[in-house]
C-alpha cells in the first residue's frame, strides 16, 4: 500500500484498529494479562523481548489481517523489531494493515483537571525514521479528568501544535485527548472537548486532515460533528477500561466511528495457548469489534 492507498483505507475502509503500543510502564500489566508473571523476565530487554513475542503472535496469527483490522497502532520498539525477518511495519503492511506510531513520552502531573503530554524534544527524529519504515501515521494521548474548561482547552491546543508537527512530516495524527470514563463529569468533558476540538479543525489549513482518538461518549452521538467534518478523516475510539462486550456495545451506539481498542482487543489472549486456540480467541475478538465498528444500533 502506498501513501493514498493507505489514506483511502483509513477513511472509508471497514474495520478497525488495533492498539498494539503499550508502553514501559504498561507492559509488565500487559504481560500479567497474556499470562505471564512479573518475575519472568530479570530486565527491561527480556520484558520487551515478551511483549514482542506477543505482538509478532497477533501479526503472524491468521485471524489478525486487513480484512476487518485496517490499522495498527505500534510502540516504538515494536516497530524496530520484525517478524520473521520483516520489518513490523513492513510486515502489517503486508497484510494490509495501516502502521502508525505511539509518539508520547507519558503524562505530566495532572493539573486543572488535565494531564498534557511530557515534552518530546526527539519527536521530528522520530517522525523521520517512522516514515522511511513506510508508518503512515502517529497517535499521541493525553488525559482529561473533570470538566475544567480551561485545562480541556489547554490539552486540545497542545494535541493540535503535535498534531501539525506530525502533518509536517507528511504523516497522519491520531489525536487523543482521552476522557477518563471514571469521572464524576464525563458527559461535560464531552460537549467541552468537541467544542473546543472544532476550534482547532476550524483552524487547520486547507486540505489537511487529522483523525481523533476518543473515550467513547456518555451520550451516544455527541461526536457526529467531528464525525462529518471535513478535516477529521475518521474517529476512532478507545475501550478506556471497558470490557470488550460493554465497549462494543457502546462503541455500535455511535455513527461513523470505529474501535481502535488495546486491552479490549487482548483480553482473553494468553500466551499458554496452543497456536489454534490463539487463533480462534483472537478471532473471535476481532470479530465482536468489528460488528461493534460497522454494524450501528443509533
Amino acid at each position: 500500500m502506498n501513501t493514498a492507498e493507505m489514506t483511502a483505507k483509513m477513511a472509508a475502509g471497514n474495520g478497525f484498529i488495533a492498539a498494539l503500543d503499550q508502553s514501559g510502564g504498561s507492559t509488565p500489566k500487559a504481560l500479567k494479562g497474556y499470562g505471564v508473571e512479573e518475575g519472568a523476565w530479570s530486565n527491561d530487554e527480556e520484558m520487551f523481548g515478551l511483549i514482542h513475542d506477543m505482538r509478532s503472535r497477533i501479526i503472524r496469527s491468521s485471524a489478525f489481517d486487513g480484512s476487518k483490522v485496517i490499522g495498527a497502532i505500534l510502540f516504538e520498539r515494536t516497530m524496530d523489531g520484525s517478524v520473521d525477518g520483516q520489518s513490523v511495519p513492513s510486515a502489517l503492511i503486508a497484510k494490509g494493515i495501516v502502521p502508525f506510531i505511539k509518539i508520547d513520552k507519558g503524562l505530566e502531573d495532572e493539573a486543572e483537571g488535565v494531564q498534557l503530554m511530557k515534552p518530546m524534544p526527539e519527536l521530528d527524529a522520530l517522525l523521520t525514521k517512522s516514515k522511511a519504515l513506510g508508518v503512515f501515521g502517529t497517535k499521541e494521548r493525553s488525559v482529561i479528568n473533570s470538566a475544567n474548561a480551561a485545562g480541556i482547552a489547554a490539552v486540545v491546543k497542545q494535541q493540535f501544535e503535535v498534531g501539525n508537527q506530525v502533518l509536517s512530516h507528511g504523516m497522519m495524527p491520531i489525536i487523543e485527548p482521552e476522557v477518563n470514563i471514571k469521572s464524576a463529569t464525563r458527559a461535560e468533558c464531552d460537549t467541552i472537548l468537541k467544542d473546543e476540538i472544532l476550534k482547532q479543525l476550524d483552524a487547520l489549513a486547507e486540505g489537511q486532515q487529522v483523525m481523533l482518538k476518543l473515550s467513547l461518549p456518555v451520550v451516544p452521538g455527541t461526536f457526529d460533528a467531528l464525525v462529518d467534518h471535513p478535516k477529521v478523516l475518521r474517529v476512532v475510539a478507545l475501550s478506556g477500561g471497558y470490557a470488550r462486550p460493554q465497549a462494543c456495545v457502546e462503541l455500535a451506539k455511535n455513527r461513523g466511528i470505529i474501535a481502535s481498542f488495546s486491552r479490549a482487543l487482548l483480553e482473553d489472549l494468553r500466551f499458554q495457548m496452543s497456536d489454534s486456540e490463539f487463533d480462534a480467541a483472537l478471532g473471535s475478538a476481532i470479530d465482536e469489534i468489528y460488528t461493534g465498528s460497522t454494524v450501528k444500533t443509533a
